[in-house]
């Protein structure tokens, strides 16, 4: 097996890390919470960033300023949230990537290295738009009967609470941090060794 089908099948591997680690972490910061509150976003679940009851804990406060419910399993199963279908759909996307790649690979055609990897661009591109309509939906959708409502001083509307898509924001008293998670970083390893692989493939195929 030459050296690019190795290196294409081993990014198409690494992918296989966010069936355990999470994609995403959102961090709250605020004077009252002695340790941050963290929010693990996995390709199927929503995990504890933090410490024990993270989640729980940021899906009250979310619900307290009007919030809907966090898709975890407990909320979906008192049926006070829809599933979240992305949690069915992205596993088996990955899957079928991984499959993918590993395919090509055996193939050893280092074009189909390419088409792989510009897949995969296009499918982190629909991810990172759909987490933004997620977080807009969450950030906008408010209920009008919250425990606190705090208006707009201009327009006398309910505010916003939309976490940042990336990077810093700061909301009410908490300091909210939004970054790429260990899993992303899997990602973005398996498609640089993609990249590699189709160089190195090319490079192969010019010399015989």
């Amino acid at each position: 097996m030459k050296k690019s089908q190795i290196l294409m099948m081993v990014g198409a591997l690494l992918l296989g890390a966010l069936y355990t680690l999470p994609l995403w972490k959102i961090t709250l910061v605020a004077p009252q919470y002695p340790e941050p509150l963290g929010l693990n976003i996995h390709i199927t679940h929503l995990s504890d960033g933090v410490q024990y009851n993270d989640v729980k804990n940021i899906d009250l406060l979310n619900h307290y300023i009007g919030m809907a419910h966090l898709p975890t399993e407990e909320n979906v199963a008192k049926r006070e949230v829809e599933p979240f279908i992305e949690f069915t759909i992205f596993p088996i996307v990955i899957g079928i990537m991984i499959a993918l790649g590993l395919f090509v690979g055996f193939k050893g055609n280092h074009k189909w290295y390419l088409y792989w990897l510009v897949i995969m661009i296009l499918l982190g591109i629909a991810g990172l738009y759909d987490f933004y309509l997620w977080l807009d939906t969450y950030g906008h959708n408010l209920d009008p009967n919250a425990i606190l409502k705090i208006t707009d001083k201009v327009t006398g509307k309910p505010m916003g609470y939309q976490p940042p898509f990336f990077g810093y924001k700061k909301l009410l008293n908490f300091e909210v941090y939004s970054f790429p998670a260990m899993g992303a970083y899997f990602i973005a390893v398996g498609m640089l060794l993609s990249f590699v692989a189709f160089l190195t493939g090319k490079k192969e195929a010019k010399n015989g």
